[in-house]
């Protein structure tokens, strides 16, 4: 199939392999069980597998549809072998996927943005979300890495101003990035501090600014007008900022990560999303089915600790790797 004739650098493509090993291992364990003594895929074997998947983290309705797409396959050929399933498995899974606009990436890229009223270069203004302990601040340093490594111009904004942790989990990234990051005391005004970032970030000529944020509950009404007022306040720097809403999950708590970005969603705009700690966990298919649930791009998926652990997510590369 034309789907899997891109070419990706091998070591990147070592690292995801590496990182999905723990979910491929799972995942194959328990289809390796549900076809044994099988020759062809009949209902005993697509009942299990349907199962397999959910218990993978896949989720109902995206298993319910990789199901159907099987069954209408088995349908047109009586005969198929439980040998193939894996292939079968593997195309489907990125027919499916292929019908979302997310995931058609290789590389970290930024769009070119107008010019500002005054003439002035625009900055691209990522604003990351998520709630506390998915891996937000390591993303955010990973991304300011990633960033900077193409020769971009970064400045972050320590704006989840409730945790002194968080503040000073994040200057350690900037000081190992070795970018300026914009700080106020804890408790200070996080629309102010976002203020400030934008301001100084326009004054340095910087290419991306990107701003962290707090992560209490995602359930509180109160966290959804605090990140509006953010957004509010910004604008009085960039006119169209933020041009990105990044929410962060923790893949390795499949479904709860599924319910965290309902509820996100639900309480502010997300542009995009980054799915982290998948190299620790058996449960990588929670990013087939939060891709193909959530009409949101999944943008980066974390599959190691290591700097260059953050990976754009290419849907193609993912499922060629995941049913290797």
């Amino acid at each position: 199939m034309s789907f899997f004739k891109k070419i990706f650098s091998s070591e990147k493509k070592e690292t995801l392999d590496k990182g999905l090993e723990k979910s491929k291992t799972s995942f194959f364990s328990k289809l390796n069980k549900a076809v044994a003594g099988k020759s062809k895929v009949d209902d005993d074997v697509l009942d299990n597998l349907e199962e397999i998947l959910v218990s993978s983290d896949v989720g109902v309705n995206t298993t319910l549809k990789v199901i159907e797409r099987i069954e209408e396959r088995v349908a047109k050929d009586k005969y198929l072998g439980t040998s193939e399933l894996n292939k079968i498995l593997r195309e489907e899974i990125a027919g499916l996927l292929s019908e979302t606009n997310s995931g058609e990436e290789t590389d970290y890229v930024i769009p070119e943005l107008p010019k500002q009223d005054n003439g002035t270069k625009t900055p691209y203004v990522l604003m990351v979300v998520g709630v506390n302990g998915v891996g937000k601040t390591t993303t955010i340093g990973k991304l300011a890495y990633q960033f900077k490594k193409k020769g971009l111009k970064v400045v972050l904004g320590a704006a989840d101003t409730f945790r002194a942790a968080a503040i000073d989990q994040l200057q350690v990234w900037a000081d190992r990035v070795d970018v300026p990051m914009i700080r106020q005391e804890m408790g200070s005004d996080p629309a102010s501090v976002a203020f400030d970032a934008l301001q100084s970030g326009v004054n340095q000529d910087a290419d991306v600014i990107i701003i962290d944020t707090a992560g209490r509950l995602h359930n509180k009404v109160n966290l959804m007008n605090e990140l509006t007022k953010v957004k509010r306040v910004m604008q009085k720097v960039v006119g169209d900022a933020p041009h990105d809403v990044l929410l962060v999950l923790d893949g390795s708590t499949g479904q709860n990560a599924f319910e965290q970005a309902k509820q996100f969603t639900a309480a502010t705009e997300v542009t995009s999303l980054a799915v982290t700690k998948l190299d620790g966990t058996a449960k990588g298919g929670v990013v087939i089915g939060i891709s193909d649930q959530f009409k949101i791009p999944v943008k980066y998926i974390g599959v190691g600790e290591g700097i260059e652990d953050l990976q754009v997510f290419n849907k193609y590369e993912f499922v060629d790797s995941f049913f290797k």
